[in-house]
């Protein structure tokens, strides 16, 4: 089974590449971030005629995540709880009977929280980080095969950035960001691409100013996290590149992992 993320940065001017992407990659399960469009006005009949499921939880302009399967859906579940006032819409989950049992799969937008020195912005990156540690461990309790891919908007390592020292001020690179992702990781999640390599120069973003995907001055954002039920089924992680040279591209790439599962 492969499971792909990427933050499409806008579904609907982006469909002609999504579409593309789905018959090239045939991913399984798809976690779509920054879909920019409200639910209804999802481009859903493009992508229900290649043969997936298709849920939002879309926002008008901004934000906006979905999941898109070739399995049935068991369960939807919409909105990170633990904060009934939070209407930004960054999360959701699917459930999914496999021939191993229940599997989740998350599909998140982390908040950005820039500028650092907003009174606002930042805490509210670092809050979210931590209600979405609070509802793994909730979710790690139940032993299921759980992923937890997205945008997490955090450079976990220095590794991670082409120029590392161009971030030091940057809310994805603070102290504070980091050590939440780590908190979350070593709630007992493994992070795919760093299981299969520590190469550098591997990334996941690149802007959209200053040549940054020529002189290849990226940063790996996009994570996929798997709970120890779905890495015992993990087999591979990889980045599908090349789609940041297409026209009209976002500036995130897929992210996927396969996995020794099958639909029930």
């Amino acid at each position: 089974m492969k499971i792909a993320t990427w933050n499409i940065n806008g579904v609907r001017a982006r469909i002609e590449n999504l579409v593309h992407w789905l018959g090239e990659s045939d991913p399984d399960i798809v976690c779509l971030q920054e879909i920019k469009s409200v639910d209804e006005q999802f481009p859903r009949a493009e992508i229900e005629a290649l043969g997936y499921n298709v849920k939002t939880h879309g926002q008008k302009g901004f934000n906006g995540v979905a999941l898109l399967s070739k399995l049935p859906f068991d369960e939807v579940n919409r909105g990170l709880p633990g904060d009934d006032t939070d209407e930004q819409a960054r999360f959701i989950e699917g459930v999914f009977s496999t021939n191993e049992g229940a599997l989740r799969v998350v599909s998140l937008y982390l908040p950005n929280g820039n500028p650092i020195d907003d009174p606002i912005k930042f805490p509210y990156k670092l809050s979210w980080m931590a209600r979405l540690e609070r509802w793994a461990q909730e979710r790690l309790e139940l032993e299921e095969a759980l992923v937890l891919a997205g945008d997490y908007n955090v450079i976990l390592q220095p590794i991670d950035a082409r120029n590392p020292q161009a971030w030091v001020n940057d809310a994805l690179f603070q102290p504070q960001s980091r050590q939440a992702l780590r908190q979350l990781i070593n709630l007992g999640f493994t992070e795919a691409i760093r299981a299969v390599t520590d190469e550098a120069d591997i990334y996941s973003f690149w802007d959209y100013q200053g040549g940054a995907w020529q002189k290849n001055n990226g940063i790996r954002i996009d994570h996929l996290l798997l709970s120890p039920e779905a890495a015992n089924r993990f087999g591979s992680a990889f980045i599908e590149k090349h789609v940041r040279a297409w026209e009209k591209p976002s500036d995130h790439v897929p992210v996927a992992i396969q996995l020794d599962l099958k639909a029930a």
